[in-house]
Protein backbone atom coordinates (compact mmCIF):
# COMPACT_ATOMS: atom_id res chain seq x y z
CA UNK A 1 0.00 0.00 0.00
CA UNK A 2 1.76 3.15 -1.23
CA UNK A 3 1.38 5.59 1.66
CA UNK A 4 1.75 9.36 1.36
CA UNK A 5 2.07 11.25 4.64
CA UNK A 6 1.27 14.95 4.28
CA UNK A 7 1.95 17.76 6.74
CA UNK A 8 -0.22 20.86 6.04
CA UNK A 9 1.19 24.38 5.82
CA UNK A 10 1.77 26.48 8.92
CA UNK A 11 0.94 30.15 8.27
CA UNK A 12 3.35 32.90 9.29
CA UNK A 13 3.09 33.21 13.06
CA UNK A 14 5.39 34.12 15.93
CA UNK A 15 6.45 30.50 16.28
CA UNK A 16 6.88 29.76 12.58
CA UNK A 17 9.99 32.01 12.58
CA UNK A 18 9.43 32.20 8.83
CA UNK A 19 11.14 35.58 8.35
CA UNK A 20 14.06 34.63 10.60
CA UNK A 21 14.62 31.31 8.82
CA UNK A 22 15.48 33.14 5.62
CA UNK A 23 18.70 34.37 7.21
CA UNK A 24 19.97 30.76 7.53
CA UNK A 25 18.29 29.50 4.33
CA UNK A 26 15.90 27.09 6.05
CA UNK A 27 12.31 26.39 5.04
CA UNK A 28 10.66 25.41 8.32
CA UNK A 29 11.38 25.46 12.03
CA UNK A 30 10.47 21.84 12.83
CA UNK A 31 9.75 18.57 11.02
CA UNK A 32 6.33 16.89 11.53
CA UNK A 33 7.24 14.69 14.49
CA UNK A 34 3.76 13.18 14.78
CA UNK A 35 3.61 12.00 11.17
CA UNK A 36 7.16 10.63 11.31
CA UNK A 37 6.19 8.65 14.41
CA UNK A 38 3.02 7.38 12.73
CA UNK A 39 5.14 6.34 9.73
CA UNK A 40 7.20 4.12 12.03
CA UNK A 41 3.98 2.44 13.22
CA UNK A 42 2.77 1.52 9.73
CA UNK A 43 3.52 -1.89 8.19
CA UNK A 44 7.15 -2.14 7.09
CA UNK A 45 6.20 -3.44 3.66
CA UNK A 46 4.14 -0.34 2.84
CA UNK A 47 6.19 2.07 0.68
CA UNK A 48 6.15 5.49 2.35
CA UNK A 49 6.77 9.07 1.34
CA UNK A 50 6.51 12.25 3.37
CA UNK A 51 5.53 15.61 1.91
CA UNK A 52 5.78 18.54 4.28
CA UNK A 53 4.24 21.40 2.31
CA UNK A 54 6.20 23.83 4.49
CA UNK A 55 9.38 22.71 2.71
CA UNK A 56 8.17 21.39 -0.65
CA UNK A 57 5.13 21.54 -2.91
CA UNK A 58 2.56 18.75 -2.90
CA UNK A 59 2.69 17.83 -6.59
CA UNK A 60 0.32 15.89 -8.81
CA UNK A 61 3.07 13.29 -9.12
CA UNK A 62 2.94 12.72 -5.35
CA UNK A 63 -0.81 12.15 -5.49
CA UNK A 64 -0.51 9.98 -8.61
CA UNK A 65 1.96 7.71 -6.79
CA UNK A 66 -0.12 7.35 -3.60
CA UNK A 67 -2.76 4.73 -2.84
CA UNK A 68 -3.67 6.15 0.58
CA UNK A 69 -2.94 9.48 2.29
CA UNK A 70 -2.30 10.07 6.00
CA UNK A 71 -2.62 13.67 7.17
CA UNK A 72 -2.05 15.20 10.60
CA UNK A 73 -1.65 18.64 12.08
CA UNK A 74 -2.47 21.28 14.65
CA UNK A 75 -5.46 23.61 14.73
CA UNK A 76 -3.45 26.39 13.13
CA UNK A 77 -3.03 24.17 10.04
CA UNK A 78 -6.81 23.83 9.53
CA UNK A 79 -7.10 25.82 6.31
CA UNK A 80 -4.23 24.06 4.56
CA UNK A 81 -5.47 20.66 5.77
CA UNK A 82 -8.89 21.19 4.20
CA UNK A 83 -7.32 22.21 0.90
CA UNK A 84 -5.08 19.14 0.86
CA UNK A 85 -7.96 16.81 1.73
CA UNK A 86 -10.04 18.30 -1.08
CA UNK A 87 -7.22 17.65 -3.59
CA UNK A 88 -6.89 14.06 -2.40
CA UNK A 89 -10.62 13.41 -2.69
CA UNK A 90 -10.66 14.83 -6.22
CA UNK A 91 -8.09 12.16 -7.05
CA UNK A 92 -10.22 9.45 -5.46
CA UNK A 93 -7.67 8.79 -2.70
CA UNK A 94 -8.60 7.41 0.71
CA UNK A 95 -7.69 9.91 3.43
CA UNK A 96 -6.80 8.97 7.02
CA UNK A 97 -6.54 11.87 9.47
CA UNK A 98 -5.36 12.21 13.06
CA UNK A 99 -3.60 14.54 15.45
CA UNK A 100 -4.78 17.47 17.59
CA UNK A 101 -6.66 19.30 14.81
CA UNK A 102 -8.88 16.33 13.95
CA UNK A 103 -9.17 15.09 17.54
CA UNK A 104 -10.46 18.51 18.69
CA UNK A 105 -12.95 19.08 15.86
CA UNK A 106 -13.80 15.83 14.03
CA UNK A 107 -17.24 17.20 13.13
CA UNK A 108 -15.55 19.62 10.69
CA UNK A 109 -14.03 16.87 8.55
CA UNK A 110 -16.83 14.76 7.11
CA UNK A 111 -14.86 14.47 3.87
CA UNK A 112 -12.16 12.40 5.61
CA UNK A 113 -12.60 8.66 5.10
CA UNK A 114 -11.14 7.54 8.42
CA UNK A 115 -10.55 9.65 11.55
CA UNK A 116 -7.95 7.93 13.73
CA UNK A 117 -8.12 10.19 16.76
CA UNK A 118 -6.58 10.62 20.22
CA UNK A 119 -3.20 8.91 20.69
CA UNK A 120 -2.13 6.89 17.64
CA UNK A 121 -0.45 4.25 19.79
CA UNK A 122 -3.95 3.16 20.85
CA UNK A 123 -6.13 3.82 17.79
CA UNK A 124 -3.85 3.25 14.80
CA UNK A 125 -3.31 -0.51 15.39
CA UNK A 126 -7.09 -1.01 15.51
CA UNK A 127 -7.54 0.90 12.27
CA UNK A 128 -4.77 -1.03 10.53
CA UNK A 129 -6.27 -4.36 11.61
CA UNK A 130 -9.71 -3.38 10.31
CA UNK A 131 -8.28 -1.85 7.13
CA UNK A 132 -6.31 -4.94 6.25
CA UNK A 133 -9.40 -6.99 7.03
CA UNK A 134 -11.46 -4.90 4.63
CA UNK A 135 -13.84 -3.40 7.22
CA UNK A 136 -12.38 -0.07 8.45
CA UNK A 137 -14.61 2.23 10.52
CA UNK A 138 -15.16 5.96 10.03
CA UNK A 139 -13.96 7.01 13.50
CA UNK A 140 -11.52 5.46 15.97
CA UNK A 141 -11.35 6.85 19.50
CA UNK A 142 -9.40 5.82 22.57
CA UNK A 143 -10.39 5.38 26.19
CA UNK A 144 -7.61 6.35 28.55
CA UNK A 145 -4.02 7.07 27.60
CA UNK A 146 -1.23 5.07 26.03
CA UNK A 147 1.95 3.59 27.43
CA UNK A 148 4.79 5.61 25.85
CA UNK A 149 7.15 2.66 26.14
CA UNK A 150 5.40 1.37 23.00
CA UNK A 151 6.15 4.50 20.95
CA UNK A 152 8.69 3.78 18.16
CA UNK A 153 11.61 5.90 17.00
CA UNK A 154 10.36 8.34 14.31
CA UNK A 155 11.19 7.43 10.72
CA UNK A 156 13.67 10.26 10.15
CA UNK A 157 14.80 8.95 6.76
CA UNK A 158 11.54 10.20 5.23
CA UNK A 159 12.23 13.86 6.07
CA UNK A 160 14.42 16.35 4.23
CA UNK A 161 16.31 17.30 7.39
CA UNK A 162 18.47 19.92 5.69
CA UNK A 163 15.35 22.09 5.26
CA UNK A 164 14.70 22.46 9.00
CA UNK A 165 16.19 24.73 11.65
CA UNK A 166 15.59 22.31 14.52
CA UNK A 167 14.75 18.68 15.20
CA UNK A 168 12.05 17.54 17.63
CA UNK A 169 11.83 14.81 20.25
CA UNK A 170 9.18 13.94 22.82
CA UNK A 171 9.96 12.64 26.30
CA UNK A 172 6.58 12.93 28.02
CA UNK A 173 2.90 13.71 27.59
CA UNK A 174 0.52 15.25 30.07
CA UNK A 175 0.87 17.98 32.67
CA UNK A 176 0.23 17.88 36.43
CA UNK A 177 -1.39 21.32 36.35
CA UNK A 178 -4.86 22.06 35.02
CA UNK A 179 -5.00 25.63 33.70
CA UNK A 180 -8.54 26.54 32.67
CA UNK A 181 -7.66 27.67 29.14
CA UNK A 182 -5.26 24.84 28.24
CA UNK A 183 -6.29 21.75 26.28
CA UNK A 184 -3.14 19.75 27.04
CA UNK A 185 -4.82 17.86 29.87
CA UNK A 186 -7.87 17.30 27.65
CA UNK A 187 -5.68 15.62 25.03
CA UNK A 188 -3.09 13.92 27.23
CA UNK A 189 -4.28 13.94 30.84
CA UNK A 190 -2.85 15.26 34.08
CA UNK A 191 -0.60 12.30 34.83
CA UNK A 192 2.83 12.82 33.31
CA UNK A 193 3.60 9.74 31.18
CA UNK A 194 7.20 9.30 30.11
CA UNK A 195 9.45 7.39 27.80
CA UNK A 196 12.41 5.66 29.38
CA UNK A 197 15.85 7.24 29.31
CA UNK A 198 16.91 4.34 27.06
CA UNK A 199 14.21 5.26 24.54
CA UNK A 200 15.26 8.92 24.48
CA UNK A 201 18.92 8.04 23.98
CA UNK A 202 17.93 5.73 21.12
CA UNK A 203 15.96 8.56 19.49
CA UNK A 204 18.84 10.99 19.95
CA UNK A 205 21.24 8.45 18.46
CA UNK A 206 18.94 8.13 15.45
CA UNK A 207 18.92 11.91 14.97
CA UNK A 208 22.68 12.15 15.48
CA UNK A 209 23.26 9.35 12.95
CA UNK A 210 21.66 11.52 10.26
CA UNK A 211 24.49 14.02 10.73
CA UNK A 212 22.38 16.50 12.70
CA UNK A 213 24.47 18.85 14.89
CA UNK A 214 22.14 21.63 15.91
CA UNK A 215 19.06 22.46 18.00
CA UNK A 216 16.73 19.74 19.29
CA UNK A 217 13.36 20.73 20.77
CA UNK A 218 11.86 18.57 23.53
CA UNK A 219 8.22 19.17 22.62
CA UNK A 220 6.84 18.15 26.05
CA UNK A 221 4.09 20.43 27.30
CA UNK A 222 5.79 20.43 30.69
CA UNK A 223 9.24 18.86 30.65
CA UNK A 224 9.53 18.97 34.46
CA UNK A 225 6.23 17.20 35.12
CA UNK A 226 8.12 14.44 36.97
CA UNK A 227 11.16 16.01 38.62
CA UNK A 228 12.42 12.91 40.47
CA UNK A 229 12.63 10.89 37.25
CA UNK A 230 14.40 13.74 35.47
CA UNK A 231 17.04 14.00 38.18
CA UNK A 232 17.53 10.27 38.67
CA UNK A 233 17.25 8.92 35.12
CA UNK A 234 16.87 11.20 32.10
CA UNK A 235 19.18 14.12 32.83
CA UNK A 236 22.11 11.91 33.94
CA UNK A 237 21.63 9.92 30.73
CA UNK A 238 21.65 13.12 28.64
CA UNK A 239 24.76 14.35 30.44
CA UNK A 240 26.55 11.09 29.63
CA UNK A 241 25.32 11.19 26.02
CA UNK A 242 26.64 14.70 25.41
CA UNK A 243 30.16 13.78 26.55
CA UNK A 244 30.62 11.85 23.32
CA UNK A 245 28.16 13.74 21.11
CA UNK A 246 29.07 17.31 20.30
CA UNK A 247 26.99 20.04 18.73
CA UNK A 248 23.40 19.35 19.83
CA UNK A 249 21.68 21.93 22.03
CA UNK A 250 18.31 21.31 23.69
CA UNK A 251 15.37 23.50 24.57
CA UNK A 252 11.92 22.76 25.91
CA UNK A 253 8.76 23.95 27.71
CA UNK A 254 8.29 23.95 31.47
CA UNK A 255 6.37 25.57 34.31
CA UNK A 256 7.74 28.49 36.32
CA UNK A 257 8.38 26.34 39.40
CA UNK A 258 11.55 25.19 37.62
CA UNK A 259 13.07 28.36 39.12
CA UNK A 260 12.52 26.91 42.61
CA UNK A 261 14.90 24.00 42.02
CA UNK A 262 18.59 25.00 41.67
CA UNK A 263 19.70 21.37 41.30
CA UNK A 264 17.28 20.74 38.43
CA UNK A 265 18.29 23.94 36.62
CA UNK A 266 21.99 23.08 36.97
CA UNK A 267 21.44 19.55 35.66
CA UNK A 268 19.44 20.79 32.67
CA UNK A 269 22.20 23.24 31.76
CA UNK A 270 24.84 20.53 32.12
CA UNK A 271 22.72 18.24 29.94
CA UNK A 272 22.76 20.83 27.14
CA UNK A 273 19.59 22.88 27.59
CA UNK A 274 19.96 26.58 26.88
CA UNK A 275 16.38 27.91 26.81
CA UNK A 276 12.89 27.13 28.05
CA UNK A 277 9.42 28.38 27.14
CA UNK A 278 7.32 29.25 30.19
CA UNK A 279 3.69 30.29 30.38
CA UNK A 280 3.84 33.45 32.48
CA UNK A 281 0.35 34.52 31.32
CA UNK A 282 -0.22 37.57 33.52
CA UNK A 283 1.28 39.68 36.30
CA UNK A 284 -2.26 40.03 37.72
CA UNK A 285 -2.81 37.71 40.71
CA UNK A 286 -6.59 37.85 40.22
CA UNK A 287 -6.24 36.70 36.60
CA UNK A 288 -3.92 33.87 37.61
CA UNK A 289 -6.46 32.77 40.22
CA UNK A 290 -9.24 32.93 37.64
CA UNK A 291 -7.45 30.66 35.15
CA UNK A 292 -6.23 28.26 37.88
CA UNK A 293 -2.57 29.02 37.18
CA UNK A 294 -1.64 28.10 40.75
CA UNK A 295 2.04 27.50 40.03
CA UNK A 296 2.46 31.17 39.06
CA UNK A 297 0.79 32.61 42.14
CA UNK A 298 2.32 33.85 45.39
CA UNK A 299 5.74 34.38 43.88
CA UNK A 300 7.88 37.18 42.50
CA UNK A 301 7.57 36.30 38.81
CA UNK A 302 10.26 38.78 37.81
CA UNK A 303 12.73 37.23 40.21
CA UNK A 304 11.85 33.72 39.01
CA UNK A 305 12.68 34.77 35.43
CA UNK A 306 15.95 36.34 36.53
CA UNK A 307 16.84 33.17 38.44
CA UNK A 308 16.41 31.12 35.28
CA UNK A 309 18.48 33.57 33.24
CA UNK A 310 21.26 33.50 35.82
CA UNK A 311 21.23 29.70 35.76
CA UNK A 312 21.98 29.68 32.02
CA UNK A 313 18.43 29.11 30.73
CA UNK A 314 16.95 31.78 28.49
CA UNK A 315 13.24 32.26 29.17
CA UNK A 316 10.83 32.53 26.27
CA UNK A 317 7.53 33.70 27.71
CA UNK A 318 3.86 33.25 26.93
CA UNK A 319 1.46 36.01 27.97
CA UNK A 320 -2.33 36.29 27.70
CA UNK A 321 -4.71 39.24 27.88
CA UNK A 322 -8.49 39.01 27.97
CA UNK A 323 -9.14 37.33 31.31
CA UNK A 324 -12.31 38.39 33.11
CA UNK A 325 -10.21 39.97 35.87
CA UNK A 326 -8.07 41.98 33.46
CA UNK A 327 -8.66 45.73 33.45
CA UNK A 328 -7.45 48.53 31.14
CA UNK A 329 -4.43 48.94 33.44
CA UNK A 330 -3.41 45.32 32.77
CA UNK A 331 -1.97 46.23 29.37
CA UNK A 332 0.56 48.65 30.83
CA UNK A 333 1.44 46.17 33.57
CA UNK A 334 2.14 43.54 30.93
CA UNK A 335 4.41 45.97 29.07
CA UNK A 336 6.32 46.85 32.23
CA UNK A 337 6.76 43.22 33.24
CA UNK A 338 8.01 42.14 29.81
CA UNK A 339 10.50 45.01 29.59
CA UNK A 340 11.83 44.55 33.13
CA UNK A 341 12.09 40.77 32.80
CA UNK A 342 14.34 40.80 29.75
CA UNK A 343 12.19 38.15 28.09
CA UNK A 344 13.18 38.83 24.50
CA UNK A 345 10.82 36.30 22.92
CA UNK A 346 7.55 37.41 24.47
CA UNK A 347 4.49 35.85 22.87
CA UNK A 348 1.49 37.95 23.89
CA UNK A 349 -1.84 36.59 22.75
CA UNK A 350 -5.55 37.12 23.16
CA UNK A 351 -7.36 34.62 25.34
CA UNK A 352 -9.01 31.89 23.27
CA UNK A 353 -11.23 29.05 24.46
CA UNK A 354 -10.28 25.68 22.89
CA UNK A 355 -13.11 23.13 22.74
CA UNK A 356 -13.02 20.66 25.61
CA UNK A 357 -11.39 23.01 28.10
CA UNK A 358 -13.10 24.19 31.24
CA UNK A 359 -12.83 27.73 29.93
CA UNK A 360 -14.80 26.76 26.82
CA UNK A 361 -17.46 25.00 28.87
CA UNK A 362 -17.81 27.92 31.28
CA UNK A 363 -18.06 30.57 28.58
CA UNK A 364 -20.41 28.38 26.56
CA UNK A 365 -22.80 28.33 29.49
CA UNK A 366 -22.53 32.12 29.64
CA UNK A 367 -23.19 32.43 25.88
CA UNK A 368 -19.76 34.02 25.39
CA UNK A 369 -18.26 31.65 22.79
CA UNK A 370 -18.43 33.11 19.30
CA UNK A 371 -16.90 30.39 17.11
CA UNK A 372 -13.80 28.26 16.62
CA UNK A 373 -10.28 29.20 17.61
CA UNK A 374 -7.71 30.09 14.95
CA UNK A 375 -4.94 28.20 16.74
CA UNK A 376 -2.80 31.35 16.59
CA UNK A 377 -3.39 33.55 19.60
CA UNK A 378 -1.19 36.37 18.27
CA UNK A 379 -3.22 37.03 15.13
CA UNK A 380 -5.51 39.48 16.91
CA UNK A 381 -8.51 37.16 16.96
CA UNK A 382 -10.47 35.46 19.72
CA UNK A 383 -13.53 33.24 19.95
CA UNK A 384 -14.82 34.69 23.20
CA UNK A 385 -16.72 37.79 24.28
CA UNK A 386 -14.42 39.47 26.83
CA UNK A 387 -15.88 41.18 29.88
CA UNK A 388 -13.99 44.41 29.20
CA UNK A 389 -15.46 44.59 25.69
CA UNK A 390 -13.83 43.42 22.48
CA UNK A 391 -12.76 46.86 21.22
CA UNK A 392 -11.10 47.74 24.54
CA UNK A 393 -9.28 44.40 24.52
CA UNK A 394 -8.09 44.81 20.94
CA UNK A 395 -6.86 48.35 21.51
CA UNK A 396 -4.98 47.28 24.63
CA UNK A 397 -3.50 44.28 22.88
CA UNK A 398 -2.28 46.37 19.97
CA UNK A 399 -0.71 48.83 22.41
CA UNK A 400 1.33 46.01 23.99
CA UNK A 401 2.53 44.65 20.67
CA UNK A 402 3.41 48.07 19.25
CA UNK A 403 5.44 48.85 22.37
CA UNK A 404 7.39 45.66 23.02
CA UNK A 405 8.39 45.09 19.39
CA UNK A 406 9.25 48.68 18.53
CA UNK A 407 13.03 48.52 17.86
CA UNK A 408 13.96 50.87 20.69
CA UNK A 409 12.16 48.80 23.33
CA UNK A 410 12.98 45.43 21.81
CA UNK A 411 16.73 46.05 21.67
CA UNK A 412 16.70 47.51 25.17
CA UNK A 413 15.10 44.23 26.31
CA UNK A 414 17.87 42.24 24.64
CA UNK A 415 20.48 44.19 26.61
CA UNK A 416 18.55 43.60 29.84
CA UNK A 417 18.61 39.88 29.12
CA UNK A 418 22.29 39.77 28.12
CA UNK A 419 23.27 41.51 31.37
CA UNK A 420 21.60 38.74 33.39
CA UNK A 421 22.25 35.67 31.26
CA UNK A 422 24.89 33.29 32.60
CA UNK A 423 25.60 31.39 29.41
CA UNK A 424 25.76 29.94 26.92
CA UNK A 425 27.04 26.64 28.31
CA UNK A 426 26.19 24.77 25.08
CA UNK A 427 26.44 26.16 21.58
CA UNK A 428 25.42 25.08 18.10
CA UNK A 429 28.48 24.81 15.82
CA UNK A 430 28.90 27.73 13.45
CA UNK A 431 28.12 26.33 10.01
CA UNK A 432 28.41 28.20 6.72
CA UNK A 433 24.80 29.44 6.61
CA UNK A 434 24.93 30.72 10.19
CA UNK A 435 28.19 32.47 9.38
CA UNK A 436 26.52 34.14 6.39
CA UNK A 437 23.52 35.05 8.56
CA UNK A 438 25.69 37.65 10.31
CA UNK A 439 26.37 39.44 7.02
CA UNK A 440 22.78 39.08 5.89
CA UNK A 441 21.66 40.67 9.17
CA UNK A 442 24.18 43.49 8.72
CA UNK A 443 22.66 44.26 5.33
CA UNK A 444 18.98 43.67 6.12
CA UNK A 445 18.90 45.10 9.65
CA UNK A 446 21.99 47.29 9.82
CA UNK A 447 21.65 49.08 6.47
CA UNK A 448 18.08 48.80 5.18
CA UNK A 449 16.21 48.20 8.44
CA UNK A 450 14.38 50.80 10.51
CA UNK A 451 16.21 49.36 13.50
CA UNK A 452 19.72 50.01 12.11
CA UNK A 453 20.78 52.39 14.91
CA UNK A 454 19.61 50.00 17.64
CA UNK A 455 21.16 47.03 15.78
CA UNK A 456 24.65 48.51 15.55
CA UNK A 457 24.49 49.83 19.11
CA UNK A 458 23.63 46.32 20.37
CA UNK A 459 26.45 44.66 18.45
CA UNK A 460 29.03 47.18 19.68
CA UNK A 461 27.64 47.03 23.24
CA UNK A 462 27.81 43.23 23.20
CA UNK A 463 31.37 43.13 21.86
CA UNK A 464 32.46 45.50 24.64
CA UNK A 465 30.39 44.12 27.53
CA UNK A 466 29.51 40.45 26.78
CA UNK A 467 31.64 39.31 23.81
CA UNK A 468 30.87 35.61 24.41
CA UNK A 469 27.21 36.38 23.75
CA UNK A 470 27.79 38.07 20.38
CA UNK A 471 26.31 35.19 18.31
CA UNK A 472 23.26 35.18 20.57
CA UNK A 473 22.85 38.95 20.18
CA UNK A 474 22.82 38.54 16.39
CA UNK A 475 20.28 35.70 16.63
CA UNK A 476 17.95 37.71 18.86
CA UNK A 477 18.21 40.68 16.50
CA UNK A 478 17.07 38.43 13.65
CA UNK A 479 14.20 37.15 15.81
CA UNK A 480 13.16 40.76 16.36
CA UNK A 481 12.94 41.28 12.61
CA UNK A 482 10.59 38.29 12.39
CA UNK A 483 8.43 39.44 15.31
CA UNK A 484 8.03 42.93 13.82
CA UNK A 485 7.00 41.42 10.49
CA UNK A 486 4.33 39.36 12.23
CA UNK A 487 3.12 42.45 14.09
CA UNK A 488 2.84 44.33 10.82
CA UNK A 489 0.97 41.40 9.27
CA UNK A 490 -1.55 40.80 12.04
CA UNK A 491 -1.59 43.74 14.44
CA UNK A 492 -1.01 47.04 12.69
Amino acid sequence: MKTLLVNPAVPSTFWSFSYALRFIRKKSAYPPLGLLTVAAMLPENWPKRLVDVNVERLSDDHLEWAEIVFIGGMVIQRRSAKQIIARCKERGLKVVAGGPLFTCEPENFDMVDHLVLDEAEMTLPRFLKDFQGGLPKKIYRAHGYCDLSQTPVPLWRLARLDKYASMSIQFSRGCPFNCEFCNVTVLFGRRCRMKSATQIIAELDAIYATGWRSNIFFVDDNFIGNKPYLKKELLPALIRWRKNKKGCVFYTEASINLADDPELMAMMVEAGFDSVFIGIESPEEASLTECLKSQNKNRDLLESVRTLHRSGLQVQGGFIVGFDNDTPSTFQRQIEFIQKSGIVTAMVGLLQAPPGTRLFDRLKRENRVTGTISGDNVDGSTNIIPKMGLETLLQGYRSIMRHIYTPRHFYRRIRTFLREFNGPHAQVPLDFQRFLALFRSMARLGIWGKERFQYWYLLIWTLLRRPRLFPLAVTLSIYGHHFRKICELHIR
